[in-house]
């Protein structure tokens, strides 16, 4: 069941039995942020989706465990909000990991930085960042202080779409609160051990402000695991790319071969070593990915033809 905004309120809505035949991934079906064809009847407050209008962008990852299936966070975002608190949970290679989907969408990122009034250098962790993320707006924010949080307001002006990620407990549900002025989501605190927090938002969820702006919250994901995403990567590691473009050989694999840039780059100290291993990290995900959803689409391929093979054979049945 979907929940969907029409011009005469809300409905609960399910797709029509032609598009679950014709869907054959995920990806197919509807997402939070999709604009969809629909019939209403108003008298049951009910709805049947026909189809999914394209996407201008799209944030995705890998869905959870073993499986090989892509997962669509939120649709037709203008920006992201890459949510991150300053306590002890921060972590400038998962914010890496964020800026390459973010990056790949087709969204603008911007970083979040919540909980400053947690953090006694804030400014020095905002540096950290800034290093990885160059050229994406970092915001040093603080619900509880009510600071920082005008400049996010601009973001969600009336026709704009922006949605929030980052991990459970950084403060997404409590920046919608006062991004809209009231209290409409709840709101969790974090374990006081180790500052990781609990799940309040347990489902995506639509928020129109009363200004004409839009705001998707998400569930926290500390598990975010990459889906196509070569573009992103290159555009997050630019510095390596083209510190790679400079080496003397063109396949170089930064290893042994003479002569390598990046090898100098991390030798010289202007390419930080954790950085350099992420990159290859993320590198392997994406290949490995890759690998797997290619047989994961031959299948999907060989059952289509299957039912479409069996639906020809009861219609000569009959």
């Amino acid at each position: 069941m979907y929940r969907v905004q029409t011009e005469s309120g809300e409905a609960l809505a399910e797709v029509s039995g032609k598009m679950r035949h014709n869907a054959l991934r995920r990806e197919d079906y509807p997402a939070v942020g999709d604009w969809v064809v629909i019939t209403v009847r108003e008298d049951e407050q009910r709805a049947t989706i026909h189809a999914v209008l394209p996407r201008k962008s799209k944030f995705s990852r890998k869905v959870a465990g073993q499986v090989t299936e892509e997962q669509i966070v939120a649709t037709n975002v203008d920006t992201v909000f890459l949510v991150t608190a300053l306590n002890l949970d921060f972590n400038v290679r998962r914010i890496e990991r964020y800026l390459v989907l973010a990056w790949e969408s087709g969204a603008n990122p911007v970083i979040v930085l919540s909980k400053a009034d947690l953090c006694d250098d804030p400014e020095a962790k905002a540096a950290e960042v800034e290093a990885v993320a160059v050229g994406v707006p970092i915001h040093i924010i603080s619900s509880a202080e009510n600071r920082g949080l005008a400049d996010l307001a601009a973001y969600v002006s009336a026709g704009q779409t922006v949605a929030l990620l980052g991990s459970s407990g950084v403060g997404k549900s409590t920046l919608v609160n006062r991004i809209y002025g009231e209290e409409i989501l709840e709101t969790g605190d974090i374990r006081s051990g180790d500052d990781k927090g609990k799940h309040t938002t347990t489902h995506r969820e639509l928020i129109a402000l009363p200004g004409g702006g839009i705001l998707i919250d998400t569930p926290g994901m500390r598990e975010l695991q990459l889906w196509d995403a070569s573009e992103g990567l290159s555009t997050s590691f630019q510095d390596i790319e083209e510190l790679g473009a400079s080496c003397f050989f063109q396949d170089c694999k930064h290893e042994n071969e003479p002569k390598c840039a990046v090898k100098q780059a991390l030798t010289d100290g202007t390419l930080a070593h954790e950085r350099f291993q992420n990159y290859l990290k993320l590198q392997k995900e994406l290949a490995f990915l890759a690998r797997k959803e290619d047989k994961g689409l031959q299948a999907a391929e060989k059952a289509k033809w299957k039912k479409i093979h069996q639906a020809a054979k009861k219609q000569h049945n009959r």
